[in-house]
């Protein structure tokens, strides 16, 4: 049974989580399914990806199974290899819609829990139903995040906020998780939200929207000379091109651009 499709249309990725009966908990299947898709929409043409699930919930995290066969598994080698450039195979589920090179936007109902919020982290942007719960919930069964949640939750939450979710596993409800940044807006279809979204990013410059989000990724991690430099030599590799040329003739005649 498949547990991800992925479908092209109008420069759109939709990426779907397909195991909705199951609350689309990680089985290995799903998590090689996921990275799959990841690799593929980046390696594609798409200009923006929308991250959704069938079925009432995003993800529940881990299922059962994947934690009795975790009892059998020497931990050593399972997550100290980096099997994708510095990241392990579970850290890279979350990492990968980093990777990707254009803007991913994650649509969120019922349930975004562990493993499942950190792959929704990952995405660029994240639009919930008011009624969806996420949770760290990793300390419930006396683990930590580690799915690359240490990356991404200190760049969106305050230490005390990260903490809190941290120690306790406590869901929370939407609206609390966009008061403290876990998400960036609410809507009553997130995935609707999400798709009209991706077509308004997929309508810009591919080229600028490309190097802003490597431009983001620089003014995140790195040092105030890199940021300015990374801002230089990126804007030098689009001033005058042929998508900025096409932004601009588009502007002026009052259409919308045609990229090549």
């Amino acid at each position: 049974m498949s547990r991800v499709s992925v479908a092209y249309q109008d420069h759109v990725a939709h990426v779907t989580l397909t195991r909705g009966d199951k609350m689309n908990a990680l089985d290995d299947a799903m998590i090689k399914a996921l990275l799959s898709a990841g690799q593929e929409v980046a390696a594609s043409d798409a200009r923006a990806v929308v991250l959704s699930s069938e079925g009432k919930s995003f993800c529940a995290g881990l299922d059962m199974a994947s934690f009795a066969k975790m009892a059998h598994m020497d931990p050593t080698e399972w997550l100290m290899t980096r099997s994708h450039e510095d990241a392990n195979e579970m850290q890279e589920l979350a990492l990968i819609w980093r990777r990707v090179p254009v803007p991913v936007i994650c649509a969120i109902q019922g349930v975004a829990y562990g493993g499942g919020l950190q792959i929704a982290l990952g995405a660029d942007i994240r639009i919930a139903h008011p009624e969806a719960k996420l949770a760290v919930m990793e300390m419930k069964w006396g683990i930590i995040p580690d799915m690359g949640g240490m990356v991404l939750l200190p760049r969106l939450v305050r230490s005390d906020v990260l903490r809190l979710l941290t120690y306790t596993a406590r869901p929370i409800g939407a609206p609390q998780a966009a008061e403290w940044g876990l998400v960036t807006q609410l809507s009553d279809d997130p995935l609707t939200e999400a798709l009209t979204l991706a077509e308004n990013i997929a309508g810009q410059s591919p080229s600028a929207i490309r190097a802003a989000k490597r431009l983001i990724e620089v003014a995140e991690t790195q040092s105030r000379a890199d940021i300015l430099m990374a801002e230089s030599a990126e804007q030098v590799e689009l001033i005058g091109k042929p998508d900025q040329m096409e932004v601009v003739m588009a502007q002026m005649q009052g259409r919308k651009p045609v990229f090549k």
